[in-house]
Protein backbone atom coordinates (compact mmCIF):
# COMPACT_ATOMS: atom_id res chain seq x y z
CA UNK A 1 0.00 0.00 0.00
CA UNK A 2 1.53 3.30 -1.10
CA UNK A 3 2.44 5.85 1.60
CA UNK A 4 2.05 9.60 1.12
CA UNK A 5 3.90 12.44 2.87
CA UNK A 6 1.41 14.96 4.23
CA UNK A 7 1.38 18.52 5.53
CA UNK A 8 -1.27 20.03 7.80
CA UNK A 9 -1.78 23.77 7.26
CA UNK A 10 -3.59 25.32 10.20
CA UNK A 11 -2.30 22.60 12.51
CA UNK A 12 -2.72 24.55 15.76
CA UNK A 13 -6.49 25.17 15.46
CA UNK A 14 -9.32 22.89 16.57
CA UNK A 15 -9.75 21.19 13.18
CA UNK A 16 -5.98 20.98 12.77
CA UNK A 17 -5.76 19.20 16.12
CA UNK A 18 -8.45 16.77 15.01
CA UNK A 19 -6.47 16.11 11.80
CA UNK A 20 -3.42 15.13 13.84
CA UNK A 21 -5.38 12.67 15.98
CA UNK A 22 -6.77 11.05 12.83
CA UNK A 23 -3.37 10.95 11.12
CA UNK A 24 -1.34 9.75 14.11
CA UNK A 25 -1.42 6.11 12.96
CA UNK A 26 -2.92 6.41 9.48
CA UNK A 27 -2.04 3.51 7.16
CA UNK A 28 -1.56 5.73 4.07
CA UNK A 29 -0.61 9.19 5.29
CA UNK A 30 2.48 10.22 7.26
CA UNK A 31 2.59 13.78 8.59
CA UNK A 32 5.88 15.42 7.65
CA UNK A 33 5.05 19.12 8.02
CA UNK A 34 2.97 21.18 10.45
CA UNK A 35 2.22 24.76 9.43
CA UNK A 36 0.34 27.67 10.97
CA UNK A 37 0.47 31.46 11.15
CA UNK A 38 3.68 33.46 11.50
CA UNK A 39 3.07 33.80 15.27
CA UNK A 40 3.48 30.02 15.63
CA UNK A 41 6.35 29.59 13.18
CA UNK A 42 9.64 28.33 14.59
CA UNK A 43 8.06 27.01 17.79
CA UNK A 44 7.63 23.37 18.71
CA UNK A 45 4.05 22.23 18.12
CA UNK A 46 3.40 21.77 21.84
CA UNK A 47 4.46 25.39 22.45
CA UNK A 48 2.63 26.78 19.42
CA UNK A 49 -0.74 25.31 20.48
CA UNK A 50 -2.35 27.84 22.81
CA UNK A 51 -4.91 25.29 24.02
CA UNK A 52 -5.31 21.61 23.18
CA UNK A 53 -9.06 21.17 22.65
CA UNK A 54 -9.27 17.41 22.09
CA UNK A 55 -10.23 14.87 24.76
CA UNK A 56 -7.43 12.54 23.63
CA UNK A 57 -3.91 13.69 24.47
CA UNK A 58 -1.70 15.46 21.95
CA UNK A 59 0.16 12.74 20.02
CA UNK A 60 3.75 12.62 21.30
CA UNK A 61 5.11 12.16 17.77
CA UNK A 62 3.98 15.68 16.84
CA UNK A 63 4.73 17.54 20.09
CA UNK A 64 8.33 18.46 19.27
CA UNK A 65 7.91 19.04 15.52
CA UNK A 66 8.82 22.59 14.50
CA UNK A 67 5.91 24.55 13.06
CA UNK A 68 6.42 26.19 9.66
CA UNK A 69 5.01 29.52 8.50
CA UNK A 70 2.16 28.50 6.19
CA UNK A 71 2.66 31.56 3.98
CA UNK A 72 6.37 32.40 4.08
CA UNK A 73 7.52 28.75 3.89
CA UNK A 74 5.22 27.66 1.03
CA UNK A 75 7.99 26.55 -1.32
CA UNK A 76 9.77 24.59 1.40
CA UNK A 77 6.54 22.89 2.53
CA UNK A 78 5.45 22.03 -1.02
CA UNK A 79 8.82 20.39 -1.68
CA UNK A 80 8.52 18.20 1.43
CA UNK A 81 5.08 16.65 0.93
CA UNK A 82 2.83 14.87 -1.56
CA UNK A 83 -0.19 16.97 -0.55
CA UNK A 84 -1.52 19.15 2.28
CA UNK A 85 -4.69 19.36 4.32
CA UNK A 86 -5.74 22.97 4.88
CA UNK A 87 -7.87 24.24 7.78
CA UNK A 88 -6.95 27.85 8.45
CA UNK A 89 -8.72 30.75 10.13
CA UNK A 90 -8.20 33.66 7.74
CA UNK A 91 -10.20 36.01 5.51
CA UNK A 92 -11.79 34.12 2.62
CA UNK A 93 -9.80 35.97 -0.06
CA UNK A 94 -6.53 35.25 1.80
CA UNK A 95 -7.41 31.54 2.03
CA UNK A 96 -8.22 31.50 -1.67
CA UNK A 97 -4.83 33.04 -2.52
CA UNK A 98 -2.97 30.69 -0.16
CA UNK A 99 -4.60 27.54 -1.56
CA UNK A 100 -3.98 28.65 -5.15
CA UNK A 101 -0.34 29.33 -4.31
CA UNK A 102 0.18 25.79 -3.00
CA UNK A 103 -1.63 24.23 -5.95
CA UNK A 104 0.58 26.21 -8.36
CA UNK A 105 3.63 24.89 -6.48
CA UNK A 106 2.38 21.41 -7.54
CA UNK A 107 1.15 20.64 -4.01
CA UNK A 108 -2.46 19.35 -4.05
CA UNK A 109 -4.69 20.85 -1.35
CA UNK A 110 -7.50 18.99 0.41
CA UNK A 111 -9.35 21.87 2.00
CA UNK A 112 -11.64 22.13 4.99
CA UNK A 113 -12.22 25.81 4.19
CA UNK A 114 -15.15 27.43 2.36
CA UNK A 115 -13.09 29.76 0.13
CA UNK A 116 -13.24 27.56 -3.00
CA UNK A 117 -16.56 25.77 -2.51
CA UNK A 118 -18.17 27.73 -5.33
CA UNK A 119 -15.20 27.80 -7.69
CA UNK A 120 -16.80 25.88 -10.55
CA UNK A 121 -13.82 23.64 -11.37
CA UNK A 122 -13.06 22.83 -7.71
CA UNK A 123 -14.91 19.64 -6.71
CA UNK A 124 -16.81 19.87 -3.39
CA UNK A 125 -17.09 16.28 -2.29
CA UNK A 126 -19.04 14.10 0.11
CA UNK A 127 -17.16 10.92 -0.84
CA UNK A 128 -20.19 8.59 -0.73
CA UNK A 129 -22.38 11.01 -2.68
CA UNK A 130 -20.55 12.68 -5.59
CA UNK A 131 -17.14 11.09 -6.12
CA UNK A 132 -17.66 11.47 -9.88
CA UNK A 133 -17.09 15.24 -9.55
CA UNK A 134 -13.37 14.59 -9.14
CA UNK A 135 -13.16 14.42 -12.92
CA UNK A 136 -13.12 18.25 -13.12
CA UNK A 137 -9.64 18.27 -11.53
CA UNK A 138 -8.08 17.78 -14.96
CA UNK A 139 -9.74 21.00 -16.20
CA UNK A 140 -8.71 22.83 -13.03
CA UNK A 141 -5.09 21.75 -13.55
CA UNK A 142 -5.26 23.06 -17.11
CA UNK A 143 -6.53 26.43 -15.84
CA UNK A 144 -3.83 26.61 -13.15
CA UNK A 145 -1.08 25.38 -15.46
CA UNK A 146 -0.16 22.52 -13.13
CA UNK A 147 0.65 18.84 -13.59
CA UNK A 148 -0.03 17.65 -10.01
CA UNK A 149 -1.38 20.65 -8.15
CA UNK A 150 -5.12 21.13 -7.57
CA UNK A 151 -7.67 22.01 -4.88
CA UNK A 152 -10.47 19.73 -3.70
CA UNK A 153 -12.80 20.73 -0.88
CA UNK A 154 -15.29 19.13 1.48
CA UNK A 155 -18.68 20.69 2.04
CA UNK A 156 -19.97 22.60 5.05
CA UNK A 157 -20.04 20.48 8.21
CA UNK A 158 -23.78 20.88 8.85
CA UNK A 159 -24.69 19.44 5.43
CA UNK A 160 -23.46 16.02 6.55
CA UNK A 161 -26.41 15.76 8.93
CA UNK A 162 -29.06 15.82 6.18
CA UNK A 163 -27.66 15.75 2.59
CA UNK A 164 -26.45 12.11 2.84
CA UNK A 165 -29.95 11.18 4.07
CA UNK A 166 -31.67 13.00 1.24
CA UNK A 167 -29.35 11.66 -1.46
CA UNK A 168 -30.66 8.04 -1.56
CA UNK A 169 -34.21 9.48 -1.74
CA UNK A 170 -33.59 11.50 -4.91
CA UNK A 171 -34.93 8.58 -6.96
CA UNK A 172 -38.39 9.45 -5.58
CA UNK A 173 -38.12 13.01 -6.94
CA UNK A 174 -37.41 15.47 -4.11
CA UNK A 175 -39.34 18.73 -4.74
CA UNK A 176 -38.85 20.78 -1.57
CA UNK A 177 -36.77 20.55 1.60
CA UNK A 178 -37.02 22.55 4.80
CA UNK A 179 -34.25 21.99 7.34
CA UNK A 180 -33.35 23.38 10.75
CA UNK A 181 -29.85 22.57 11.98
CA UNK A 182 -28.89 22.61 15.64
CA UNK A 183 -25.14 23.05 15.54
CA UNK A 184 -22.47 22.25 18.12
CA UNK A 185 -20.09 24.90 19.43
CA UNK A 186 -17.02 23.09 18.07
CA UNK A 187 -18.32 24.14 14.65
CA UNK A 188 -17.34 27.65 15.68
CA UNK A 189 -13.99 26.43 17.01
CA UNK A 190 -15.27 26.86 20.57
CA UNK A 191 -15.55 24.90 23.79
CA UNK A 192 -17.83 25.62 26.76
CA UNK A 193 -14.84 27.30 28.39
CA UNK A 194 -14.28 29.68 25.48
CA UNK A 195 -17.99 30.22 24.72
CA UNK A 196 -19.66 30.74 28.13
CA UNK A 197 -22.55 32.66 26.51
CA UNK A 198 -23.89 29.41 25.04
CA UNK A 199 -24.54 27.78 28.42
CA UNK A 200 -28.29 27.57 29.14
CA UNK A 201 -28.83 29.29 25.81
CA UNK A 202 -29.54 28.94 22.09
CA UNK A 203 -28.20 31.47 19.56
CA UNK A 204 -30.53 31.66 16.52
CA UNK A 205 -27.95 32.94 14.04
CA UNK A 206 -24.72 31.58 12.52
CA UNK A 207 -23.21 33.94 9.97
CA UNK A 208 -23.39 32.69 6.37
CA UNK A 209 -24.60 29.25 7.43
CA UNK A 210 -28.11 29.36 6.04
CA UNK A 211 -26.92 30.42 2.57
CA UNK A 212 -24.38 27.55 2.56
CA UNK A 213 -27.06 25.11 3.72
CA UNK A 214 -29.36 26.08 0.84
CA UNK A 215 -26.77 26.42 -1.97
CA UNK A 216 -24.07 23.82 -1.33
CA UNK A 217 -26.34 20.76 -1.75
CA UNK A 218 -27.18 21.94 -5.27
CA UNK A 219 -23.50 21.96 -6.24
CA UNK A 220 -23.05 18.51 -4.68
CA UNK A 221 -26.05 17.25 -6.71
CA UNK A 222 -24.90 19.08 -9.83
CA UNK A 223 -23.32 17.60 -12.95
CA UNK A 224 -19.77 17.77 -14.30
CA UNK A 225 -19.98 19.40 -17.73
CA UNK A 226 -17.06 20.66 -19.84
CA UNK A 227 -14.69 20.74 -16.87
CA UNK A 228 -17.06 22.58 -14.54
CA UNK A 229 -19.65 21.65 -11.94
CA UNK A 230 -23.07 22.93 -12.99
CA UNK A 231 -25.29 23.12 -9.87
CA UNK A 232 -28.61 21.27 -9.89
CA UNK A 233 -31.71 23.43 -10.40
CA UNK A 234 -33.72 21.61 -7.74
CA UNK A 235 -34.91 20.81 -5.14
CA UNK A 236 -35.87 24.03 -3.42
CA UNK A 237 -34.18 24.16 -0.01
CA UNK A 238 -34.88 26.53 2.86
CA UNK A 239 -32.77 26.42 6.04
CA UNK A 240 -32.50 27.87 9.53
CA UNK A 241 -29.33 27.32 11.58
CA UNK A 242 -29.03 27.60 15.35
CA UNK A 243 -26.04 27.27 17.69
CA UNK A 244 -26.88 25.05 20.65
CA UNK A 245 -25.07 24.05 23.87
CA UNK A 246 -23.58 20.80 22.53
CA UNK A 247 -19.83 20.15 22.35
CA UNK A 248 -19.74 18.00 19.18
CA UNK A 249 -22.41 16.87 16.72
CA UNK A 250 -24.86 18.68 14.44
CA UNK A 251 -28.55 17.69 14.48
CA UNK A 252 -30.97 18.43 11.63
CA UNK A 253 -34.78 18.49 11.63
CA UNK A 254 -35.64 17.82 7.99
CA UNK A 255 -38.96 18.07 6.09
CA UNK A 256 -39.28 16.70 2.55
CA UNK A 257 -41.87 16.89 -0.24
CA UNK A 258 -41.64 14.41 -3.15
CA UNK A 259 -42.88 14.25 -6.74
CA UNK A 260 -43.95 10.71 -6.02
CA UNK A 261 -44.44 10.05 -2.32
CA UNK A 262 -42.67 6.82 -1.31
CA UNK A 263 -43.77 4.46 1.40
CA UNK A 264 -41.97 4.69 4.74
CA UNK A 265 -40.54 1.21 4.16
CA UNK A 266 -39.06 2.36 0.84
CA UNK A 267 -37.23 5.23 2.54
CA UNK A 268 -35.87 2.97 5.29
CA UNK A 269 -34.76 0.46 2.69
CA UNK A 270 -33.05 3.17 0.61
CA UNK A 271 -31.09 4.32 3.66
CA UNK A 272 -30.11 0.83 4.76
CA UNK A 273 -28.94 -0.26 1.33
CA UNK A 274 -27.09 2.91 0.38
CA UNK A 275 -23.32 2.87 0.07
CA UNK A 276 -20.75 4.74 -2.00
CA UNK A 277 -17.25 4.45 -3.42
CA UNK A 278 -15.55 4.61 0.00
CA UNK A 279 -17.37 1.42 1.04
CA UNK A 280 -16.72 -0.28 -2.33
CA UNK A 281 -13.03 0.61 -2.17
CA UNK A 282 -12.73 -0.26 1.54
CA UNK A 283 -11.09 3.09 2.37
CA UNK A 284 -9.53 3.16 5.86
CA UNK A 285 -11.78 5.92 7.28
CA UNK A 286 -15.02 4.80 5.61
CA UNK A 287 -17.85 3.64 7.86
CA UNK A 288 -18.90 0.07 7.11
CA UNK A 289 -22.59 1.11 7.26
CA UNK A 290 -22.86 4.70 6.05
CA UNK A 291 -26.40 5.46 7.30
CA UNK A 292 -27.70 4.16 10.63
CA UNK A 293 -31.43 4.42 11.39
CA UNK A 294 -32.64 4.37 15.00
CA UNK A 295 -36.10 3.00 15.78
CA UNK A 296 -36.20 4.62 19.24
CA UNK A 297 -38.16 7.88 19.48
CA UNK A 298 -35.37 9.60 21.43
CA UNK A 299 -32.49 8.91 19.03
CA UNK A 300 -30.12 9.94 17.54
CA UNK A 301 -28.54 12.00 20.32
CA UNK A 302 -25.14 13.77 20.22
CA UNK A 303 -24.00 12.36 23.57
CA UNK A 304 -24.89 8.77 22.61
CA UNK A 305 -24.31 8.59 18.87
CA UNK A 306 -21.62 11.04 17.73
CA UNK A 307 -18.81 8.46 17.80
CA UNK A 308 -20.69 5.78 15.86
CA UNK A 309 -18.32 4.16 13.33
CA UNK A 310 -15.48 6.37 14.66
CA UNK A 311 -17.63 9.44 14.12
CA UNK A 312 -17.91 8.81 10.38
CA UNK A 313 -21.48 7.44 10.17
CA UNK A 314 -24.57 9.53 9.46
CA UNK A 315 -27.55 8.87 11.75
CA UNK A 316 -31.28 9.15 11.18
CA UNK A 317 -34.37 8.74 13.32
CA UNK A 318 -38.03 9.66 13.84
CA UNK A 319 -39.07 9.18 10.20
CA UNK A 320 -42.80 9.86 9.96
CA UNK A 321 -45.42 11.40 7.72
CA UNK A 322 -45.99 15.16 7.97
CA UNK A 323 -49.15 17.27 7.72
CA UNK A 324 -47.56 19.90 5.42
CA UNK A 325 -44.67 18.05 3.77
CA UNK A 326 -44.71 14.36 2.88
CA UNK A 327 -42.21 13.20 5.53
CA UNK A 328 -40.07 14.55 8.34
CA UNK A 329 -37.08 13.01 10.10
CA UNK A 330 -34.10 13.78 12.31
CA UNK A 331 -30.55 13.59 10.97
CA UNK A 332 -27.27 13.74 12.85
CA UNK A 333 -23.51 13.68 12.23
CA UNK A 334 -20.28 14.42 14.09
CA UNK A 335 -19.27 17.85 12.86
CA UNK A 336 -15.49 17.71 13.40
CA UNK A 337 -15.15 14.07 12.29
CA UNK A 338 -17.58 13.30 9.42
CA UNK A 339 -18.18 17.04 8.98
CA UNK A 340 -14.63 18.40 9.03
CA UNK A 341 -11.28 16.66 9.50
CA UNK A 342 -12.60 13.10 9.11
CA UNK A 343 -14.48 13.99 5.94
CA UNK A 344 -11.32 15.60 4.52
CA UNK A 345 -9.21 12.54 5.40
CA UNK A 346 -11.78 10.29 3.69
CA UNK A 347 -11.70 12.59 0.64
CA UNK A 348 -7.88 12.34 0.59
CA UNK A 349 -8.13 8.54 0.77
CA UNK A 350 -10.48 8.62 -2.22
CA UNK A 351 -8.10 10.91 -4.14
CA UNK A 352 -5.19 8.59 -3.31
CA UNK A 353 -7.12 5.50 -4.42
CA UNK A 354 -7.89 7.17 -7.74
CA UNK A 355 -4.28 8.25 -8.32
CA UNK A 356 -4.71 12.02 -8.02
CA UNK A 357 -1.63 12.41 -5.81
CA UNK A 358 0.63 10.40 -8.13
Amino acid sequence: MKQYKVGVIGATGMVGQRFLLLLENHPLFEVKVLAASSSSAGKSYKNAVKKWHMQAAMPAKFADMTVFDADADKEKIAAEVDFCFCAVNMKKEDIRDLEYAYAKLECPIVSNNSAHRFTDDVPMIIPEVNAEHLEVISAQRKRLGTKRGFIAVKSNCSLQSYVPLLHPLKKFGIKEVAVCTYQAISGAGKTFETMPEICDNVIPFIGGEEEKSEKEPLKIWGSAENGKIVPAASPKITAQCLRVPVSDGHTAACFVKFDKKPKKEEILSAWKEFYGEPQTLGLPSAPKQFIHYFEEDNRPQPALDRNLENGMAVCAGRLREDSVYDYKFIGFSHNTLRGAAGGAVLLAELLAAKGYFD
